[in-house]
């Protein structure tokens, strides 16, 4: 991150970096108070923190200085409550925070201004020279399946993706990630390569990516698909054309055909691909022809021994030491290796040439015994012309363990919509399937369950 900064710096330095709700920041300034930070950190005698911050250009500013110097970083979301905060941050051994939010201190945690390191200054040349040779950083999963974790990784090992990457200045991107996300850190780090510039509206929301899209040149958004999902409905509903982009990227979720095909029919002239990656696994392969799925031509074979990936008995493997080194803490779930390779949780089915996505393992519903993966199923649901957005999940039942059941939210106001009828229609959509997989519970709703802009799947809500 450091270098990437560094490199920035020194061929646009008058160039913004950054543009947020608060300020707008050039790569010159960033650097400098990135400098600041660093010695700020050594000076203190801070070799690892926890981070709450919603602005991205203060986020940057700080992970910066941290790998300068060698410090460990461990962004939390901003919004998180102080307790719960608190309890996270127990678990991972943090006793400083660097946030504004002065609630957050406790027995044995205190807070930290990120104003206070930028301005704790000046560096001085030896602080400059003495740069880390390990420069780690803590990213935390998003929890959707449960307590968030945290792996560890190197900047140095992350940076490899952007290798290649050609220095484009002026290029615009959004960030619909969370920077505190392993897929924000991405576009964190690809935006420094490219010498671009990095748009960053808080909060970060579908609405406000469409704010962004409508108010601010930008040629780039990576965001999830449920993400992209929202920001079409919202411009459905307020009625806009959507400006032309140059690059869409999707990743953190499966990309069903009919969102790909409305995306296209949106932004015919864009390049849209999709990302493979994880935040323990990193990123590991991609896809630019607009279909559903990998290409078979990213799994491992005895044609293709550098390939990374492998499907075995449903699942999607991954070549171990492609990732992090491991989960922070004393954890019995860190992923175990098997002659080289690691199961990542995602079901995988190849389908003649491409490698489709069926979920999480931990997704998957027990219904008396049968095995019902939802998001074959919400696809189906989600194809339906009066359906704007449907996700499928289980609910506990006395008599089965659980039933299929699904939320779907109608083209349109939920007020308008003729209940009865979508009802029917989305049981039509899935009448050839096992019974087990047809949800006995549907439910017309204004938004969907989200965690960390992906769809809430998995066991929820009452028994019924």
């Amino acid at each position: 991150m450091i270098r990437l900064l560094e490199r920035a710096a020194a061929a646009v330095p008058d160039q913004p970096a950054v543009i947020t709700t608060e300020a707008t920041t050039s790569y010159a300034d960033l650097l400098a108070a990135a400098r600041s930070v660093g010695a700020a950190l050594r000076s203190r005698g801070i070799d690892r923190f926890a981070v709450v911050e919603p602005d991205a250009g203060r986020v940057l500013t700080l992970l910066a200085g941290a790998a300068l110097v060698g410090a460990e970083p461990c962004q939390y979301q901003p919004d998180i409550d102080a307790a719960q905060f608190r309890e996270q941050a127990e678990a991972l051994g943090h006793t400083v925070v660097v946030s504004r939010r002065e609630e957050l201190a406790g027995d044995g945690l205190r807070v930290v201004g990120p104003d206070e390191l930028v301005a704790e200054g000046p560096v001085t040349e030896a602080a400059e020279a003495a740069e880390a040779a390990d420069q780690p950083i803590l990213i935390r999963t998003t929890g959707t399946t449960g307590l968030p974790k945290a792996a560890r990784h190197d900047w140095s090992v992350l940076a490899r993706t952007t290798r290649d990457a050609t220095p484009r200045p002026g290029q615009h991107w959004l960030l619909a990630y969370g920077p505190q996300q392993f897929a924000g850190i991405q576009v964190l780090q690809h935006v420094m390569a490219i010498q671009g510039t990095l748009v960053a509206p808080f909060p970060r929301q579908p609405r406000d990516g469409l704010d962004a899209l409508l108010g601010q040149r930008l040629d780039c958004v990576s965001a999830t698909p449920t993400y992209w999902r929202f920001l079409l409905a919202e411009a459905r509903g307020r009625g806009v054309a959507l400006p032309p982009l140059t690059q869409i990227t999707l990743g953190g979720e499966a990309s069903s055909p009919d969102l790909l095909a409305e995306l296209r029919a949106a932004f015919p002239d864009t390049r849209i691909s999709q990302v493979y990656a994880s935040t323990e696994f990193g990123s590991i392969a991609s896809v630019g022809d607009g279909r559903p799925g990998l290409s078979v031509a990213s799994l491992w074979s005895p044609e293709n021994p550098d390939g990374l990936l492998r499907v075995v008995e449903g699942q999607l493997w991954v070549r171990a030491g492609t990732g992090m080194s491991g989960y922070a803490g004393d954890r019995s779930d860190t992923p175990a290796e098997e002659d080289g390779w690691v199961a990542t949780g995602d079901l995988a089915e190849v389908v003649e040439d491409r490698v489709l996505f069926r979920g999480r393992n931990s997704d998957v519903i027990n219904v008396g015994g049968v095995k019902v993966h939802p998001l074959p199923v919400e696809e189906r649901i989600a194809a339906l012309p009066g359906v704007s957005m449907a996700r499928v999940f289980g609910r506990p039942n006395r008599l089965t363990g659980a039933i299929v059941a699904t939320e779907v939210v109608p083209v349109g106001e939920l007020a308008a919509a003729d209940a009865e009828a979508l009802k029917r229609e989305v049981r039509a959509a899935v009448a050839d399937l096992p019974p087990a997989w047809r949800p006995r519970s549907i439910a017309l709703v204004e938004e969907l369950a989200t965690k960390g802009t992906k769809t809430l799947r998995g066991m929820a809500g009452p028994e019924s």
